[in-house]
């Protein structure tokens, strides 16, 4: 399916958007309803903690104390999906970039299925799902940097194609762009209330530094927001030659994530938005993952 078609189905179908009609994808469900969460814990220099026992940790929901019933840290395969910006601004860039992706692929459980979405004012599925990664090689080669920056746009794209393709629970997103976007349909705030409704982890490397100081104190704001809202991270190195050192580190945090889940006290199916807050009993840690999740609806 061409994906300007995509796209449009994303936006007109309600099962995506509505609490109303179906219940949000964010809700993991088993013989009871469990929520289940990706947790990231890092000292003060910034590197991942490894090896704390469940006791360490503590999960609130909408500030309510919860009783951790899965606990554990492990390497799992994930559906992944690269969003890289191909629009005229990143004609000197993309070699880096690609290199990039592929030092984050060789530094990925191999057993990750991976596809590569490229955009400028469309978007363009360049290769679909796949763990091999000569051919993700040859197709991060397929680019053809011109027009203009529809990076919102992109990612409801991404998020579509994992929401309705995914073969692995875990989904993350990582998109690389190096201006604001210009031209994107989509608003930000749909766009984040999509990635908590697919439970995709976003991850962001902003490359700002040509951009005009207003235009990229936007664009950071904007990615900061993403990231954060989904459990991710954003970077925006001052020159590209950086690039290739900081997907692997994203590659290395998710493959050490601790893995929570729990079963909500409030046990109402309302459709509402639940806060969620995890706090690590260890002194100068920041802990990360996702910033909430839509309970189901009868």
């Amino acid at each position: 399916m061409p994906t300007k078609l995509a796209l449009c189905l994303f936006m007109l179908a309600p099962a995506v958007w509505s609490q109303e009609t179906q219940p949000p994808l964010t809700v993991f469900r088993s013989e009871s309803e469990l929520v289940v969460l990706n947790v990231s814990v890092f000292d003060k220099d910034g590197n991942i903690i490894k090896g704390l026992k469940q006791s360490a940790f503590t999960v609130f929901e909408n500030n309510q104390k919860q009783e951790i019933k899965v606990f554990r840290q492990e390497d799992v395969p994930i559906s992944l999906g690269l969003v890289i910006d191909d629009s005229a601004s990143m004609k000197e860039k993309r070699d880096r970039v690609n290199s990039a992706a592929l030092a984050m692929v060789r530094a990925s459980n191999p057993q990750d299925e991976v596809f590569v979405l490229n955009f400028n004012e469309d978007s363009q599925m360049t290769q679909d799902f796949t763990s091999d990664i000569h051919r993700l090689e040859q197709s991060l080669k397929k680019t053809k940097p011109m027009g203009e920056t529809a990076m919102r746009d992109a990612l409801v794209v991404g998020l579509d194609h994992l929401r309705a393709h995914a073969k692995n629970d875990k989904k993350v997103l990582v998109v690389v762009t190096d201006g604001e976007d210009n031209i994107s349909i989509e608003p930000q705030a749909r766009l984040v209330d999509a990635a908590q409704h697919v439970d995709t982890i976003i991850y962001a490397i902003g490359l700002l530094g040509s951009e005009q100081p207003e235009a990229a104190q936007r664009a950071r704001a904007h990615l900061e927001e993403l990231t954060r809202a989904t459990g991710g991270r954003a970077w925006f190195p001052a020159d590209v030659s950086e690039v290739e050192r900081i997907t692997p580190e994203i590659a290395h945090e998710i493959r050490n994530q601790y893995v929570i889940g729990y079963t909500p006290t409030n046990a109402a199916a309302d459709g509402t938005y639940r806060k969620l807050r995890v706090t690590v009993d260890v002194p100068g840690v920041t802990v990360r993952t996702r910033a909430g999740y839509y309970a189901r609806q009868r």
